[in-house]
């Protein structure tokens, strides 16, 4: 049964995975602050674009030509954050410590049409994304100098995103991103204590509540974390332990690929707007150890908050303190059920 002191009383929820609080406020969803007003963008995008750089054909600045692809097109980034080749050193200069950071960025086009997003593709095209990041994540994991696979997407203006064709990221490199850090130990503690899966038993007890479960078919939870921090904050999970994407089927594969469709076709209908966010994947490290003790997950970020034009920011106490939010996670979790 729902806790009615977590729907009306200030409190904090504990993330398992990271071991970080947030702050929740329920009662501040009744104030009448409407937050920040965005220009809603009304054009339509035509299926092929000669001035984008994304295109199918189109050269890019850095003056390859894209192949005439009609599916998935994984190239290496033009203006990659991170550098193959840079040089060994270390920086430990009484307080100034420095490390050298080498990888390899990734972008991967989704679609040849450059007027879709993954919400307007079909299960079938979103499984060719996913064989391509299992693709990814095996080449690059094999790289010895690889010990870690981000794979991303920022959609939306208000998330950054320079160019609306359906596109993501994949960077690799060779020492863990902060947050994955985080998550390794906190799965590797549990691991340890209770020898299972930490979220394969959180899951569990998710799929025994009920309470924020938005979908879910024979392999996937898509689900608002008791912990979210972002309003409308959805993860993807496999219900049965995988440490990472190589271990799905073909069958699971289309399985994910559903879940991604029927989540982000929600987001869509919540504001009517093609809904802004940034989703990855975290998995287990390519850095040769077994890392039995990771379940590999898929969350989505988004900023929107009471429609298409009110953004939430995360700033004043939030930068200085916690994450804070307003709406709980249980009725988040409802609107968009609601909306599938």
């Amino acid at each position: 049964m729902e806790n009615t002191n977590l729907q009306d009383y200030s409190h904090k929820r504990f993330n398992i995975l990271t071991g970080e609080w947030v702050l929740v406020s329920p009662h501040r969803a009744k104030r009448p602050w409407q937050g920040q007003n965005e220009e809603i963008s009304k054009e339509k995008r035509p299926a092929y674009d000669e001035k984008c750089y994304l295109c199918a054909t189109n050269t890019r600045i850095s003056g390859d030509v894209n192949p005439d692809y009609k599916d998935v097109f994984v190239f290496t980034n033009d203006f990659a954050a991170l550098q193959k080749d840079s040089p060994t050193f270390n920086v430990n200069d009484g307080l100034f410590k420095a490390q050298s950071e080498t990888g390899i960025c990734k972008v991967i086009c989704f679609s040849p049409d450059h007027s879709k997003s993954l919400a307007e593709m079909d299960v079938e095209d979103i499984k060719k994304v996913v064989h391509a990041w299992q693709k990814e994540y095996t080449e690059l994991g094999e790289n010895e100098m690889i010990n870690y696979v981000q794979i991303f997407e920022n959609k939306g203006a208000v998330m950054g995103c320079s160019n609306p064709h359906p596109h993501g990221q994949i960077w690799s490199q060779s020492t863990l991103p902060n947050e994955v850090e985080k998550k390794d130990k906190q799965q590797a503690n549990y691991f340890a204590e209770k020898n299972s899966s930490l979220l394969e038993d959180y899951l569990a007890q998710e799929i025994k509540a009920q309470e924020r479960i938005i979908f879910e078919n024979d392999d996937f939870v898509v689900l608002t974390p008791f912990w979210a921090v972002w309003p409308f904050e959805v993860m993807i999970a496999p219900k049965k332990q995988q440490k990472n994407i190589l271990a799905l089927t073909d069958e699971g594969a289309k399985n994910y690929a559903e879940a991604i469709s029927v989540i982000t076709k929600a987001y869509d209908k919540l504001f009517n707007t093609s809904f802004p966010y940034s989703s990855g994947i975290h998995q287990a490290p390519t850095n040769g150890e077994d890392n039995k003790h990771w379940h590999w997950h898929m969350s989505f970020y988004p900023p929107l908050l009471r429609s298409a034009t009110v953004k939430k920011f995360m700033v004043g106490y939030e930068m200085f303190g916690t994450p804070q939010r307003d709406i709980t996670a249980e009725i988040a979790a409802k609107r968009l059920k609601d909306l599938i």
